[in-house]
């Protein structure tokens, strides 16, 4: 049984057991043993025990974890031990310069350079990750911001807001690819002290041109620190938005899910009519997991970012989970495209089943009257509707598919029958299986004593499933037969019915009409359309234009010589003139 230990390690707390805890102390000691009399050795120090802890909290899988000795040695051996590295000033700056040294190149990471920024050091920082120099990067935004009427000052705020600058030596160093070890810590701090010195023995050397460039680059940090107070108050708020859009849609999607779930499992009316529809095999709750990785995760993510734009120091969910849910998240896309292209292959070929019926008109009847049946024998008090489609019941309680999806157009008869055309078609994966589905279809009619009926509606078995059934009807009417249409027709009469007035379906059933040898339906009842007649005459030639509407009721003249117009009525004449010398305005009554 070992001993734990609280620590406190660059303002991190840690549990360590006793030993761990000695061999690290003895650690530290030896380091701070090392740099003693160095120039920044308490920097050294810092960012050593800050590069420390960072470490440590990688290896930690939860806040309660106890380090132990196993954790230590890691950590030694990624920060090297202080007699590996030449710290004394003088054997470091005597060194030979092609020395080589075996380092493990590491990843770098996207940091804002504050030391090389001209306003938030966003430019600085994509220098190092992308090794392309700072100049062109700041070229490129500005062309960019120049061309999309300003949209690149928003994503150059966002990097200014999501992106962490390059504080502590540890990220500079992390910036720039470098190790993190105690060889690259010394290292760097020594540099940043030597071009204080350099520049304090120089003072008196800087010129004018940068001086100015000290005073622009100031004035820059003044614009960047105001813009940057803004635009963290806009992130902030967008921060906000996107918890509340994540978090919603996660809830709404939770929720759907297991509804879903549970609804499938007691079976719920609504379920059969997913079965109907669904042509893939995939049960429903499969399904709506599958809805809930596809959207879910890009919205978990949004609601990652959102809390990562409030809460500055938030614990990372570690690569880990996130390679994890990004792997699912393209499983499930994978299988989700699948179950579309077979739910898509079940309309690829439409199969169709026609018949024909002939029937003779009686001699003493002259009219022939369209309607259309209503299906009151089913049960539509429980029925389950999508779009025109719906599960019904019949008498004896079995379930059948219904939909309204029915059509007849009017056309001339090539004898003295009348004959009615009824197609009938749906889809399928198949020629043949979209053409059996076809012939499920159950629709009726009758004709007696002049009065055809059509049903309204038609039926299929629920085994046949939601494939885009539909009937067509054509009625064939001999020339000189008079139609009237009852008004429960007017949503089912084709486009191809033609008129000599151009109704409209809905406007057909008002009148009588009757069928002429073009095929055309020619109303018996409509009114006439009002007629105007106009006398008058309009001309063109080289004197101007001339406009004469009636002897009776005016005259207009355009010319060269400017413009007359006579408008006489009821014995009355006004008499305009424009012309160069300006307007006149004469009245005159003819009568006296």
């Amino acid at each position: 049984m070992n001993k734990t230990v609280n620590i406190n390690l660059a303002n991190t707390f840690f549990h360590i057991d006793e030993e761990a805890y000695s061999k690290l102390r003895r650690y530290l000691e030896s380091i701070k043993r090392s740099f003693s009399g160095t120039t920044g050795s308490e920097e050294i120090i810092a960012d050593i025990e800050a590069r420390i802890a960072e470490l440590f909290a990688e290896k930690m899988e939860h806040d309660r974890q106890v380090i132990t000795q196993k954790e230590v040695d890691a950590v030694i051996a990624v920060m090297g031990q202080p007699e590996d590295y030449m710290v004394d000033e003088d054997i470091f700056e005597d060194a030979p310069k092609n020395q080589t040294q075996t380092t493990t190149k590491r990843v770098k990471k996207l940091y804002r350079d504050i030391e090389h920024k001209y306003i938030g050091g966003v430019c600085a920082g994509l220098e190092h990750y992308l090794g392309f120099d700072a100049l062109w990067i700041r070229l490129i935004f500005v062309f960019l911001t120049i061309f999309t009427t300003g949209f690149w000052i928003l994503i150059y705020a966002l990097l200014w807001i999501l992106v962490p600058e390059a504080a502590t030596t540890a990220q500079k160093l992390d910036m720039r690819g470098e190790p993190i070890n105690i060889s690259n810590i010394e290292r760097k701090v020594k540099e940043g002290f030597d071009d204080v010195a350099e520049k304090v023995k120089n003072v008196d050397y800087q010129k004018v041109g940068n001086q100015v460039k000290s005073g622009s680059k100031t004035i820059f940090d003044t614009i960047g620190d105001i813009f940057l107070f803004l635009f963290k108050i806009v992130g902030k708020f967008i921060g906000i938005l996107m918890i509340l859009t994540g978090g919603a849609t996660l809830i709404a999607l939770f929720i759907g899910m297991f509804t879903v779930g549970i609804i499938d499992i007691i079976h719920f009316p609504g379920v059969d009519l997913y079965d109907i529809i669904n042509t893939t095999g995939a049960p429903a709750w499969v399904v709506s997991i599958l809805v809930f990785l596809v959207v879910g995760i890009p919205f978990f993510f949004l609601l990652y970012l959102g809390l990562k734009i409030l809460v500055n120091n938030l614990k990372s969910i570690g690569s880990v989970a996130k390679y994890t849910l990004f792997g699912l998240w393209l499983c499930a896309i994978a299988v989700s495209t699948y179950l579309i292209i077979r739910q898509a292959a079940a309309h690829a070929f439409t199969g169709t089943t026609t018949e024909t019926k002939e029937y003779v008109l009686n001699s003493s009847i002259d009219t022939l009257t369209i309607t259309m049946a209503t299906a009151d024998h089913l049960d539509f008090e429980n029925s389950v509707s999508l779009d025109d489609l719906r599960m019904v019941y019949t008498d004896d309680g079995e379930p059948i598919l219904y939909s309204d999806e029915v059509h007849f157009d009017i056309k001339k008869a090539t004898d003295s029958l009348l004959q009615i055309k009824i197609k009938k078609d749906a889809d399928g994966s198949s020629f043949d299986e979209a053409r059996n589905r076809s012939e499920l279809i159950d629709y009726n009619h009758s004709y007696a004593d002049g009065v055809l009926t059509l049903d309204n509606f038609l039926t299929t078995q629920k085994e046949s499933k939601v494939r885009s059934q539909e009937v067509r009807n054509t009625i064939y009417v001999p020339v000189g037969t008079i139609i009237k249409f009852s008004n429960n027709t007017k949503n089912h009469i084709g486009r191809s019915t033609k008129n000599d007035k151009d109704f409209y379906r809905s406007k057909i059933v008002d009148y009588q009409w009757v069928m002429d040898s073009e095929g055309l339906l020619k109303c018996l009842n409509c009114p006439e359309d009002p007629k105007i007649e106009v006398n008058g005459s309009f001309n063109i030639d080289e004197s101007g234009i001339d406009i004469n509407v009636g002897d009776e009721n005016g005259h207009v003249k355009i010319g060269e010589n400017g413009i007359d117009i006579d408008v006489k009525d009821e014995g009355e004449s006004v008499i305009l003139k424009i012309d160069e010398n300006g307007i006149k305005l004469k009245a005159k009554d003819n009568n006296n």
